[in-house]
């Protein structure tokens, strides 16, 4: 984030996810009901989301999040957004970040960038 922008998808958790993963993911968790979503599921911030009133460092991680999207990682805490601890990442950009509902993202289908099912290779169109 020094440098003004981030440059891949951030990872989120939900603390409910089926026993099933999406590519590239490769690791399942959570119960078997495909109401929840799936491991590596894919959400991108819509463009319509309006950044105005966010802070210069928020808008930088929702601007990643609209080009880049979100992935659905691990169990925890519903739509908790993981980055490295450090004092950069103060409270209240954090609490920012919380501020926008889950209604703002869309989900996406990343399927036609799959080299192999056996790899995490990607080409994207």
């Amino acid at each position: 984030m020094a440098t003004g922008a981030i440059t891949h998808a951030i990872r989120f958790t939900a603390a409910l996810t089926d026993c099933s993963h999406l590519w590239p993911a490769r690791h399942d968790a959570g119960t078997c009901n495909s109401s929840y979503p799936p491991m590596g599921a894919r959400f991108r911030l819509k463009a319509s989301f309006s950044l105005a009133g966010f802070s210069v460092r928020a808008k930088v991680i929702l601007t990643a999040m609209k080009h880049y999207g979100v992935i659905l990682a691990d169990n925890g805490s519903n739509w908790f957004f993981q980055g490295t601890e450090d004092s950069r990442w103060p409270n209240h950009l954090l609490d920012q970040l919380k501020s926008v509902p889950a209604s703002a993202f869309e989900a996406v289908d990343e399927s036609a960038c799959q080299v192999s099912a056996d790899s995490a290779q990607a080409t994207c169109p």
